[in-house]
């Protein structure tokens, strides 16, 4: 029997024949054992809550809310349910069919997002996130946040769907540009692998994505060294003030994100795209300006850029002790330039420098009067201050490594470990490799590369204390290294006087060594 209607506006009892469910409902997963549950209390108590429907044809309805109960029904045999008729246009039965669906709670958070998106894509009647939010009883973060959801990739949206990935991880996700998408996807999860089998993805917690998408996502714009306000300087990209991806533009969406660091973009190639755009352009402006890296290593044939040895930075702030102000960038010349840094840190900033060889202050020629004897005498007891100074920072340095507590993940420390790693020298690196009795071989492709293997095979506590030296020798080699050390051992609460004089005593015992006569040394080992 086909029930007739051309303008029902009533509440009534349908075959479920008549109806018919809508293409726009918001709700696209039906969780099987609830529908089931679902069923078994329509079984024995009927459907209590009608459905709301709207005339589809003279013959049928289109259900703007109640899908699961009619498709309970549908399981649990039922001949009709009470429906409530309503003449609604198209755009106000959308309006109606997602707000319905929204305020439940068992809502899935894409279906949420979708639903959103499809209320505030509406041009009658025009809906902004306030008024959204004041709609479903939501505040407007929690509906700004639920849209962003409807930009995750496709890969994302299939893995939130399978619950492989939580509510956190998709916000997260959803935050960054397509194209990081998939690689910040990948970074939720760590593999684990047991009697040799496929290797099992075990989903880390919403803290170690944030951690990932800090270190290789976000970029902190105060620390940019072009304008930000420059519509120009990329004309495609803009202002960075007017961006959608810088985290500020959107205080609704990013508002737990901004934190100490300030306003960051979410856009590592834009960034890039703008640094390089700036960095031409101030060399065009200033072609005189010297153009540096501040890694060291051999100047490439034909490049206009000095590497670290080739220079000397000249800091302009004052020294705070007797011995940093005679250290060479403290010290005045009548040759310091300006430089740009074309590669390595701080890439695009300004500093002040003395490439100049011919320099006595910054670039000493050495005395070629070897046979003096105060000479030699004073070369001697530099070398020798300067053994007693290394050997103490190596203990210093192991003592502070020794504190260092077990708490990131494996495969997080590998990845900053790697990212140290990569900005040290060979001589420092050859340093970190000493102290954990790393030797090189010809068939292992540099120490670098042997120090790696090494990490990838060391416990997490190992891992823990590695990350701590590499950082102050990278410091080290930036600052001042007696102050860096001093630092780190203040923090780790290391007694670097206590250590400085074991390892004077040392040293004078291998002098005194050295001294006495052959014949009363082999007498003391011998006794």
């Amino acid at each position: 029997m086909q029930t007739q209607v051309i303008n029902a506006t009533e509440y009534r009892n349908v075959t479920l024949a008549v109806l018919s469910e809508s293409k726009t409902n918001p709700r696209r997963t039906f969780e099987e054992t609830a529908l089931k549950e679902l069923a078994e209390s329509i079984r024995s108590q009927g459907v209590l809550s009608p459905l709301l429907v709207r005339p589809l044809t003279e013959n049928g309805f289109e259900i703007i809310a109640g899908a699961r109960r009619y498709r309970a029904a549908q399981i649990a045999e039922q001949s009709t349910v009470p429906v409530r008729i309503v003449n609604l246009s198209d755009a106000a039965a959308l309006e109606a069919q997602l707000v319905e669906n929204l305020i439940r709670s068992e809502i899935h958070p894409m279906e949420e997002a979708q639903g959103f998106r499809a209320l505030l894509d509406l041009e009658d009647p025009k809906y902004s996130v306030e008024q959204i939010a004041a709609k479903v009883g939501k505040t407007p973060a929690f509906v700004a946040q639920r849209l962003k959801l409807s930009d995750l990739a496709p890969a994302a949206v299939e893995a939130f769907y399978a619950d492989s990935i939580g509510v956190g991880h998709a916000l997260l996700l959803a935050k960054l540009p397509g194209d990081q998408q998939e690689q910040a996807l990948k970074a939720c999860f760590k593999e684990v692998y047991a009697n040799g089998d496929k290797p099992a993805k075990i989903l880390l917690p919403v803290r170690n994505l944030q951690f990932w998408i800090a270190t290789n996502v976000l970029l902190i714009l105060k620390d940019a060294p072009f304008n930000k306000r420059d519509a120009q300087l990329v004309p495609t990209a803009g202002s960075c003030a007017d961006c959608p991806k810088r985290t500020g533009h959107n205080k609704l969406l990013f508002g737990d994100d901004l934190g100490k660091q300030g306003d960051q973009c979410t856009n590592p190639t834009c960034y890039q795209a703008k640094v390089d755009a700036h960095v031409a352009k101030t060399i065009a402006a200033k072609p005189e300006l010297v153009q540096i890296s501040t890694a060291y290593g051999v100047q490439q044939e034909g490049s206009p850029v000095l590497p670290r040895n080739k220079y000397t930075a000249i800091r302009d702030d004052r020294p705070k002790s007797k011995d940093d102000a005679k250290r060479p960038e403290f010290k005045e010349c009548k040759f310091p330039t300006e430089a740009i840094i074309m590669e390595g840190s701080d890439v695009g900033t300004i500093h002040k420098v003395c490439a100049n060889s011919t320099c006595p202050v910054h670039h000493p020629k050495q005395t070629s009067n070897r046979d003096d004897a105060h000479w030699k005498a004073e070369q001697e007891k530099q070398r020798h201050d300067q053994a007693i100074a290394n050997a103490t920072g190596l203990r210093v340095l192991s003592a502070i490594a020794a504190a260092v507590p077990v708490r990131l993940l494996k495969r997080d420390l590998i990845f900053v470990l790697e990212k140290l790693v990569s900005v040290l020298d060979e001589s420092r690196i050859e340093t970190l490799a000493r102290q954990h009795g790393i030797r090189q071989k010809r068939d292992e492709g540099g120490i670098a590369k042997t120090l790696l293997a090494f990490m990838r095979r060391a416990d997490v506590g190992t891992l823990s204390r590695l990350m701590v030296e590499p950082t102050i020798l990278h410091a080290a080699s930036r600052h001042n290294g007696t102050s860096v050390l001093k630092d780190a051992a203040t923090l780790y609460k290391v007694d670097t006087d206590a250590i400085g004089q074991k390892v004077k005593q040392e040293f004078a015992a291998k002098e005194k060594a050295k001294k006495e006569p052959k014949h009363v040394a082999k007498a003391k080992k011998a006794a």
